[in-house]
């Protein structure tokens, strides 16, 4: 069975500061949006896969987050927690029209 995929419009670019993360709740799936120093906006899972930790109150350098609990390295390109660590979270397509964020779940 296929997987059906909404887009769903989430905020305003303007409204999501760059290099902090915000929790957002799209179709029962909790999501840490993020808005890069580069411009990128990107979307993991919420939840750090050690310690279920808040990605969104997380650090974020570069194209990565860090726990802010255990200080695990979450990259926010790929979802994998960088080595020697191990575990990943779920990405989501994100795209800007208009100056306004859509996230595919």
């Amino acid at each position: 069975m296929m997987k059906t995929i909404e887009i769903v419009k989430i905020m305003e670019l303007e409204s999501l500061p760059k290099q902090i993360g915000k929790e957002v709740h799209v179709g029962g799936e909790s999501i840490a949006l993020f808005h890069l120093s580069n411009g990128d906006v990107r979307a993991i899972g919420s939840r750090c896969p050690h310690t279920n930790g808040p990605l969104a109150e997380g650090i974020v350098s570069g194209e990565f987050v860090f726990c802010p609990l255990q200080n695990w390295k979450v990259s926010l390109v790929t979802g994998e927690v960088q080595k020697p660590d191990d575990g990943a979270v779920p990405t989501y397509e994100t795209k800007v029209i208009d100056g306004y964020v859509y996230i595919a779940v």
